[in-house]
């Protein structure tokens, strides 16, 4: 079972989000972040919740404030919050969210705590880590299928959208035309070095994990191994694991559980337990 809560960022905007507290004493605490058109309900994301909750972890997964998702998950109920959206306003959600969990806000607060990102949520995580890791005292940092980069937008598409004050993506789970702002790229091109991941990386005083799939056709392997690298950690590669731990969206709590993710997860309580 899982408790919902709703917090308020510094722009007044909300992060909606599920806690998932175990029967026992916890041993840790998760704050796991989504990827890219992604939201706290996604494939396997509430399924890895729950079963790091059954192994005595206390879990908040939440929606990005510019997310564009609601508890409405069948679609995007605030594509004029999906427009806003920046690596900045993101990095800015989750130091609330460790914030929230420190001041007794949220459950948590005499816990370790660990950040989980999956795709653009992991390269989230590493860059709060990188840039406010000192304030915010992560136990660790772990990444699933992340990306390496901010951006790999090619020259005269950056010059397009900075003309046009925007571009626009499609998402295929809903079939929506959703308009990303160009302050997401100017944001960038204003301080490339906060947002420059490989970068960032090495600056995180916590231990760092960085998972990723053999076969992720959204994010290569390489994007996993720069990572490792960069963290000076080990690689875990998933055999035959693709960007979304080989898991249906939506899954189900009764699903069995995938291959891929299970390891994942067998992973993920080994380093919590390791560091905690």
């Amino acid at each position: 079972m899982s408790t919902p809560f709703t917090l308020k960022n510094k722009h007044d905007l909300e992060l909606l989000g599920d806690t998932h507290v175990p029967s026992d004493a916890p041993k840790a605490c998760v704050i796991l972040l989504h990827g890219l058109k992604g939201y706290k309900d996604y494939g396997f994301i509430p399924i890895l919740a729950h079963d790091l909750c059954d192994a005595g972890i206390l879990v908040h997964r939440f929606n990005f404030s510019t997310s564009g998702m609601t508890n409405e998950i069948e679609t995007f109920a605030r594509p004029d919050l999906f427009a806003l959206d920046t690596w900045t306003r993101q990095v800015d959600d989750v130091v609330r969210m460790v914030q929230a969990v420190r001041d007794g806000e949220l459950a948590g607060r005499e816990l370790p705590i660990y950040l989980i990102g999956h795709s653009r949520g992991g390269a989230t995580a590493l860059l709060a880590a990188g840039q406010h890791g000192e304030a915010l005292g992560l136990d660790g940092v772990i990444t699933i299928n992340a990306v390496d980069c901010c951006s790999r937008m090619p020259k005269d598409e950056q010059d397009a959208m900075l003309a046009r004050g925007y571009t626009m993506t499609q998402s295929a789970r809903t079939a929506q035309d959703l308009r990303i702002d160009s302050t997401w790229l100017s944001e960038q091109l204003e301080d490339p070095d906060a947002h420059d991941v490989i970068l960032q990386a090495p600056k995180i005083a916590c231990p760092a994990c960085v998972i990723h799939g053999d076969d992720d056709q959204a994010v290569d392997l390489s994007a996993g191994k720069a990572l490792a690298q960069a963290c000076k950690t080990d690689l875990n590669t998933l055999e035959k694991g693709n960007h979304v731990l080989n898991m249906p969206n939506p899954s189900r709590l009764n699903d069995k559980r995938s291959a891929q993710l299970l390891k994942t997860t067998g992973i993920i309580v080994r380093f919590i337990a390791k560091h905690g």
